[in-house]
C-alpha cells in the first residue's frame, strides 16, 4: 500500500490494529507447536512407506523393540477404535495393514526416550513389500483398476446452464495446467499428547485449523468418547489449507495412551512434504463462444483434479474450480464437466484459493485469447462482461449482495503502471509480442511484458453443509475475554476478535483466551470465513453482553458485576448443487483483479515479477494494515506457482522435498505490491460489513503473472509453473 497506515492502541473496527502475538513472534518469545514440553516426555516417529504402491506382506517391529530407550511399536492391529479417518470421507488408513497407496503412508509409529532413538528404530522395522505398478496418471484413473475399496472417481461434477447447445459467432479453446504446489508453511507439523491418570482419556496439544473435527475424527480412531479428548490450538507456523487433514494426531494420542507418559511429535521438513496435502494439479480443456461485440454466449470446459491417494476436501475443491471455472462473468450458456480422481500421487486437498486458483488460471488465459480472436481490449472485455448484483452464476445462482466486480478491474486497469528502470514496457495488455520489442522490431533478449487477470472466490462453507461458528465473551471488572475456538494460523482473528469486542463494548481492554475445546466449535480456519462467522460469533456475544450492561445501568445497578453470553453464528443456508450442477450452494463471494509487470530473459528463460497492482473487494475493512498483509502474503504465494513452485512427482514420488529444491519466493524474489483500492461494499448479513480477505490475493495473481510472461513473449504459457525451457527463444 503506497499510503502509510498509523497504529492505534485499542484499535475499533477501520484502524489499524497491533497483533497481540506480533510482539513475542518477532522477538522469538512466541510458543510454537514444536516448542511443545512436559515432564517425562517421550518422542514420537512415524515409519513411512518408500513405495507408491504395494502389498504388505509382514511387519516385524521386534528389531524396533529390541533397542534400548524404545518404549512403544504401534502397527494397524493397536488402533482400538475405528481404523480410518478424513476430513469429508474416512477412507485413510491410520496406519496402513495390508497395501500402501502412496509414499510416505504410515505403517507404525514409535516412542522413544529421545528423537535420534525413535528414528532408530522405525529404520530397525522389517516390513516385507510386494511391489505393484503405481496408478499415476489422473486420465487413466477412471477407468483403472480400482486402488481403494471406494474406487479411483471421488467425484464427478456437471455444470449443465442455459442453452448448452448454443454457438458462439467467435470460438477460442486451449488446453491447460497447473503443478502441484506445497502450503510450505515454516513451521512442520508438531503435536503434544498427555494421557490422563487413569489412562482413559487424553488431553492435545496441536498445531491445526480445524480443532473440533480433529477431536471428532481421533477419539473415533482411539475409541474414546469425545468428552475424553480434550484439545488445545498449539502455536501455528503457518498452514494455509495443508493443517485441515489429520496428520500426527491420532499417532501421538495412541502413543500416549499406550505408554502412559506424554509424548511429543514433530515432522522435519522431508517428512512435512509427504505428511501433510497439497494443491490439486490440474488438467483442463476449454472453449470459450462469444459475439463478435466481445459478449460472453457460452462456456465449456473439461477439468481433471488428481486427488492423489485419499479424498480429503477432494469433492468440495472439485466444486469450487467446476462453479467457477468460467469466472467472475455474465455467462448464460454453460456445459462444464469436473472429475476428481485417485491416483497412487500424494494426496490433495486444502490450500489457499481451494480450486479457483487452478480454474482462474485457465479462464483467464481463454479471456485474452478471445480479446486478442476479437481485437478487444482485454480489460474492455472483461468489463463487457463482468457480473453484477442480479446477474445469476453458470450454477443459476442470483448474485446478492456486494459484487463490485467492475470496481475492481477498473481500479486495478486504471492505476499507473510503476515507474521501474527495466526494458521499454509496451501498452498495457498489447497482443503478445507486442511488448518488449526493440524499435527495429526485433526481439530484446530481456523483455517486458504485462498481464491482467480477475477473479471469484466463495466465502464460508457450501453446498448445504451447516457452517457455523461459536463465542463467549466474558466481561468482569471492565476486561472484556472472548474465548472462541478458531485457530489463529496468522490470518489475524486474534485482533479482529479485539476489535469487534471494543467496537460493540466500547471497553478497551480486551484478550482473546486460548482456542481449545472447552467452547463449542468454531469450525475450520478456511474458506476466507473466521472473520464472518467467528467474527459474527464475537459481535453476537458481545451485543448480548451489552445489552445486559446496558440494563443494569438503565435501572441504576452496579456494574461490577459479571456478565457473559455465548453466541453461535449461522450463515444463510445453502443448498447442495442439483444433477445439472444447478442450486444456490454458497453463502458470499469475494473478487479480485490483479495486473503484473514481469522481465522476462529469452536466454536463460527466467523471470522476474517486477510489480503486481491488485483491487480487492473487501466488504469492510477491519484491520487496513492486516488486510495489506493478507493481499502481500497471497500474492507472494501467487507468484510462487506462477514462476517457481512445483512438487516434482515421478512415478508417485515427490523428488524435491526440501527447500534446497522445491523454491519458494524469498523477500528478494517478492515484486513490489501496489494496492489500487480496497473496494468497501458491505456484505449484508456479516459482522460490520466485512469478508474474508486471504485467499482472493492468490487466485488471479498468478493468472496475472502468466498473461504477463505471454505478453512478453508470445509464448503461449499454458502451464504453471513457468519452466524456463518454455520461454526460451
Amino acid at each position: 500500500m503506497t499510503s502509510s497506515t498509523t497504529m492505534t492502541a485499542g484499535a475499533r473496527v477501520g484502524e489499524s490494529a497491533v497483533r497481540p502475538d506480533a510482539p513475542p513472534k518477532v522477538q522469538g518469545r512466541f510458543a510454537f507447536g514444536n516448542d511443545l514440553w512436559a515432564d517425562g516426555m517421550l518422542y514420537g516417529a512415524t515409519l513411512r512407506s518408500p513405495h507408491a504402491s504395494a502389498r504388505i506382506l509382514s511387519i516385524d517391529i521386534a528389531p524396533a523393540l529390541a533397542i534400548a530407550g524404545v518404549h512403544a511399536v504401534l502397527t494397524s492391529d493397536d488402533v482400538p477404535g475405528r481404523s480410518v479417518f478424513g476430513l469429508e470421507h474416512p477412507d485413510q488408513p491410520v496406519l496402513a495393514s495390508d497395501v500402501v497407496r502412496y509414499v510416505g503412508e504410515p505403517l507404525a509409529v514409535v516412542a522413544a526416550d529421545d528423537p535420534d532413538t525413535a528414528r532408530r528404530a522405525v529404520v530397525a522395522i522389517a516390513v516385507d513389500y510386494e511391489v505393484l505398478p503405481p496408478l499415476v496418471d489422473p486420465e487413466a484413473a477412471p477407468s483403472a483398476t480400482p486402488i481403494h475399496p471406494d474406487g479411483n472417481v471421488f467425484r464427478e461434477l456437471t455444470i449443465r446452464h442455459g442453452d448448452v447447445d448454443s454457438v458462439g459467432e467467435v470460438v477460442v479453446e486451449g488446453e491447460y495446467e497447473v503443478g502441484m504446489q506445497d502450503q510450505a508453511f515454516l513451521g512442520c507439523e508438531s503435536g503434544l499428547a498427555i494421557p490422563d491418570r487413569d489412562g482413559a482419556g487424553v488431553e492435545m496439544f496441536v498445531s491445526t485449523q480445524f480443532l473440533h473435527v480433529d477431536v471428532e475424527q481421533t477419539a473415533a480412531c482411539l475409541g474414546i468418547a469425545v468428552e475424553r479428548l480434550r484439545a488445545t490450538v498449539a502455536g501455528v507456523g503457518g498452514a494455509f489449507g495443508g493443517r485441515e487433514d489429520i496428520s500426527l494426531q491420532v499417532h501421538v494420542c495412541l502413543l500416549a495412551l499406550r505408554t502412559g507418559r506424554p509424548v511429543k511429535m514433530q515432522y522435519r521438513r522431508d517428512e512435512s512434504f509427504v505428511g501433510h496435502v497439497h494443491r490439486h494439479p490440474a488438467r483442463m480443456r476449454y472453449r470459450h463462444h462469444a459475439r463478435r461485440d466481445g459478449t460472453l454466449v457460452k462456456v465449456e470446459a473439461r477439468l481433471v483434479l488428481d486427488g492423489g491417494a485419499y479424498a480429503s476436501t477432494s469433492s468440495a475443491v472439485l466444486a469450487n474450480a467446476t462453479c467457477f471455472a468460467a469466472g467472475p462473468y455474465r455467462v448464460p450458456n454453460a456445459l462444464i464437466e469436473g472429475i476428481a480422481v485417485r491416483t497412487n500421487n500424494p494426496p490433495c486437498g486444502a490450500m489457499r484459493g481451494f480450486g479457483n486458483v487452478q480454474a482462474c488460471f485457465a479462464h483467464e488465459a481463454q479471456m485474452d485469447r478471445l480479446a486478442d480472436e476479437l481485437g478487444i481490449d482485454p480489460v474492455d472485455l472483461r468489463l463487457r462482461n463482468a457480473l453484477a448484483p442480479g446477474d445469476r452464476l453458470v450454477t443459476n445462482q442470483l448474485l446478492t449482495g456486494a459484487a463490485p466486480v467492475e470496481a475492481v478491474i477498473r481500479a486495478c486497469a486504471q492505476a499507473p503502471l510503476p515507474d521501474i528502470v527495466g526494458p521499454a514496457m509496451g501498452e498495457p495488455m498489447a497482443r503478445p509480442g507486442g511488448a518488449g520489442r526493440t524499435a527495429a522490431g526485433e526481439p530484446d533478449r530481456v523483455v517486458r511484458g504485462v498481464g491482467f487477470a480477475a477473479s471469484i472466490k466463495n466465502l464460508m462453507f457450501s453446498e448445504g453443509f451447516d457452517d457455523y461458528s461459536t463465542a463467549r465473551v466474558v466481561v468482569e471488572d471492565g476486561r472484556v475475554t472472548v474465548h472462541c475456538a478458531c485457530a489463529e494460523v496468522g490470518q489475524g482473528f486474534v485482533t479482529v476478535a479485539q476489535q469487534i469486542a471494543r467496537e460493540v463494548l466500547d471497553l478497551d481492554d480486551v484478550v482473546v483466551a486460548p482456542a481449545d475445546t472447552s467452547v463449542g466449535s468454531a469450525g475450520s480456519t478456511s474458506a476466507s470465513r473466521q472473520t464472518m462467522m467467528s467474527g459474527g460469533a464475537v459481535e453476537g456475544a458481545c451485543r448480548i453482553v451489552r445489552e445486559q450492561i446496558d440494563t443494569d445501568r438503565d435501572a441504576g445497578r452496579s456494574m461490577s458485576g459479571r456478565y457473559e453470553a455465548t453466541y453461535e453464528h449461522h450463515h444463510a443456508p445453502t443448498t447442495p448443487l442439483d444433477a445439472n450442477g444447478q442450486g444456490d450452494a454458497h453463502a458470499a463471494f469475494a473478487f479480485a483483479a490483479h495486473r503484473a509487470v514481469v522481465d522476462v530473459d529469452l536466454d536463460l528463460g527466467l523471470v522476474r515479477v517486477v510489480d503486481i497492482t491488485t483491487a480487492q473487494d473487501v466488504g469492510r475493512l477491519i484491520n487496513p494494515l492486516q488486510a495489506v498483509g493478507q493481499i502481500e502474503g497471497g500474492i507472494a504465494q501467487g507468484v510462487g506457482l506462477a514462476v517457481m513452485e512445483e512438487l516434482v512427482v515421478r512415478d508417485g514420488r515427490i523428488v524435491n522435498a526440501s527447500f534446497t529444491d522445491y523454491l519458494i519466493p524469498t523477500a528478494l524474489d517478492m515484486p513490489t505490491v501496489t494496492i489500487a483500492a480496497l473496494i468497501e461494499d458491505p456484505e449484508p448479513n456479516a459482522p460490520f460489513g466485512a469478508k474474508g480477505i486471504g485467499e482472493p490475493p492468490c487466485i488471479s495473481s498468478v493468472a496475472a503473472v502468466a498473461a504477463a510472461i505471454r505478453n512478453a513473449t508470445g509464448r503461449p504459457v499454458r502451464r504453471v509453473p513457468v519452466r524456463p525451457e518454455d520461454l526460451v527463444l
